[in-house]
């Protein structure tokens, strides 16, 4: 029998790679509701302001925004509230100590499904300035017009 294929439905935050410099990639679980994933398979999730911090020990994703349920009835979801990532215990106090010591920030990337679970990829990042993004922005088009003329001077 062929093994079940990876869903390839993947919502993508790229506005963090706009605003961080990201270091490093951790994958994590995320406690969600039913009608939470019901949402998250239509694609109703917004990563705007969203990141991750530790409360008490535990690792929690903040203004993560998963809209309610189309179909759901009187007990629907809270789209605003916070939902707990499901890390081992020594990568939440290495994140911890990185976030506290360092200065870094623990941003949601994708939110896509593995397996039937939903799954968060978070990036661990540091906050760029403005001058750097139009650095980033003008470097993007340089590459953008040199593969431009590489692919012309092919085609000729």
């Amino acid at each position: 029998m062929a093994k079940k294929e990876k869903s390839l439905q993947q919502m993508v935050n790229r506005r963090a790679y706009h605003d961080y410099e990201i270091v490093e990639k951790f994958e994590a679980g995320i406690a969600l509701q039913g009608t939470e994933v019901k949402s998250v398979r239509a694609g109703k999730v917004s990563f705007k302001d969203s990141y991750a911090r530790v409360i008490d020990g535990e690792l929690w994703m903040v203004n993560l925004h998963i809209n309610e349920y189309d179909h759901g009835t009187i007990w629907n979801h809270d789209p605003a509230r916070n939902r707990k990532l499901l890390l081992h215990r020594r990568e939440i106090k290495r994140l911890t100590g990185k976030t506290e010591e360092q200065g870094m920030t623990l941003v949601p990337l994708s939110l896509y499904f593995k397996n039937g679970k939903v799954k968060v990829e978070l990036g661990l990042g540091r906050g760029r300035k403005s001058y750097d993004k139009r650095a980033e922005i003008a470097k993007r088009d340089v590459n953008r017009d040199i593969e431009r003329e590489l692919k012309e001077r092919q085609r000729n």
